[in-house]
């Protein structure tokens, strides 16, 4: 089982995995899938250049992500201000991710900050399911380089239940 959880101190949320009894980590295949997200990351970091449109950099980080072969992505960031949602450019929506009219027209200047959201998604054959690693961190774009202002998460956070009468 997983979750996502929000913080009320800052806006990045978390991807935790409650551990069945007897189990001390994640599975394999959601450790794969984590790392995924994280590579999505580094290319979302990566594409941010100055002058470009929330469209182009949402082309630009997809087309590369596609060729790396990152499974069932989605990007959706927004810029980050005084009041949470600032009017920068806007890099998707979970339901749109070719063109966003207005916002994804707005160009990206230096010194913008972003909630850097995005997903991957993925097959669990062993749940027999596909599983959605959605990540949401912050990040500062410099007019050199996109970072993380507070890092970022490479691994679940993991709950343990003890033994409990919900999980088998």
């Amino acid at each position: 089982m997983y979750f996502r959880y929000v913080s009320p101190f800052f806006f990045p949320s978390g991807v935790a995995f409650v551990l069945r009894p007897g189990e001390t980590d994640a599975p394999e295949t959601f450790k794969k899938l984590m790392a995924e997200a994280n590579r999505l990351q580094d290319v979302y970091c990566g594409e941010f250049k100055t002058g470009l449109t929330g469209n182009e950099l949402l082309g630009n980080i997809l087309k590369k992500a596609r060729e790396l072969g990152i499974p069932g992505l989605r990007v959706y960031s927004h810029s980050l201000g005084y009041f949470l949602h600032e009017p920068g450019p806007l890099i998707g929506l979970p339901w749109e991710q070719v063109n966003n009219v207005g916002r994804g027209d707005v160009k990206l200047v230096p010194m913008s900050a972003f909630t850097a959201e995005m997903s991957v998604t993925g097959p669990v054959p062993e749940w027999g399911v596909d599983f959605r690693v959605p990540l949401e961190q912050d990040i500062l774009f410099d007019g050199e380089r996109a970072f993380f202002l507070a890092g970022r998460q490479t691994s679940f956070h993991l709950i343990t239940t003890g033994s409990s009468k919900y999980f088998a």
